[in-house]
């Protein structure tokens, strides 16, 4: 019985340590650089409390998806970093967007 608790404490720390360092994961793309990011107009702000995340790439393991722009529900006191792809040498670094921790 003990030894299930404590797994069952473990996986739910795990779970919500999870959000916290999500933002932080950057994932070696060993392949062609992404596709030419489209061009979208920044439309405005369907109400007060919402940030605009511009359309861009991610990776899934196999091959660039595009994600479309989109409105986010601000979450306050917390700062939003955007999904970068960037070539560093002769690698591309891909590093998926998320919020800080708020510290």
């Amino acid at each position: 019985m003990k030894l299930r608790n404590a797994v069952g404490t473990g996986l739910v720390i795990g779970a919500l340590a999870l959000p916290v360092y999500a933002a932080d994961i950057e994932v070696q793309i060993n392949t062609a650089p992404p596709p030419p990011v489209k061009v979208e107009a920044s439309p405005p702000a369907p109400r007060t409390g919402y940030i605009y995340e511009p359309g861009h790439y991610n990776w899934d393991g196999q091959k660039y998806q595009w994600q479309d722009s989109r409105f986010i529900e601000a979450r306050p006191g917390r700062t939003y970093t955007p999904t970068t792809i960037e070539k560093k040498g002769d690698v591309w670094i891909y590093k998926k967007g998320g919020w800080d921790d708020g510290k």
